[in-house]
């Protein structure tokens, strides 16, 4: 009997995708979900964690869904990276009737010693400084 060869399943092209939604909250407003730009690679120079956590100091009560689909990963990713960055000590998690509120630690020093000189803080003013 002949096998059949593997193909590779690729993901529905943006036209075919459902459209999501962001629900707003008081602290955490709609934002658009992000779109890779055309011709854009597969790799992005921040890490989901460090994207994770700048998106909880802009907006510390932030739902997880809404991480998770501004960051373009799953929600139990945003938890687990969540809990690495809780265990290491870079952001504090305050429960706030239902909500989440997460503080993040700004004099922590990044983890690479390549960056060790930079605190979490620098690193935040810098992205999250517009021009």
């Amino acid at each position: 009997m002949a096998k059949k060869a593997a193909s590779k399943r690729q993901p529905p092209a943006a036209s075919e995708r459902p459209a999501t939604r962001v629900s707003a909250t008081a602290e955490s407003p709609a934002l658009p979900a992000p779109r890779p730009e055309p011709g854009t690679g597969r790799w992005t120079f921040l890490t989901n964690h460090s994207h994770v956590m700048i998106l909880l100091s802009r907006y510390p009560s932030m739902v997880l869904r809404e991480v998770a689909m501004q960051v373009g990963i799953t929600e139990r990713a945003v938890q687990r990276i969540i809990a690495d960055l809780e265990d290491e000590g870079f952001i504090e998690r305050e429960k706030v009737g239902r909500q989440n509120h997460y503080r993040i630690l700004t004099s922590q020093r990044l983890r690479h010693p390549i960056e060790a000189h930079c605190t979490i803080g620098d690193l935040l003013l810098l992205i999250n400084d517009r021009l």
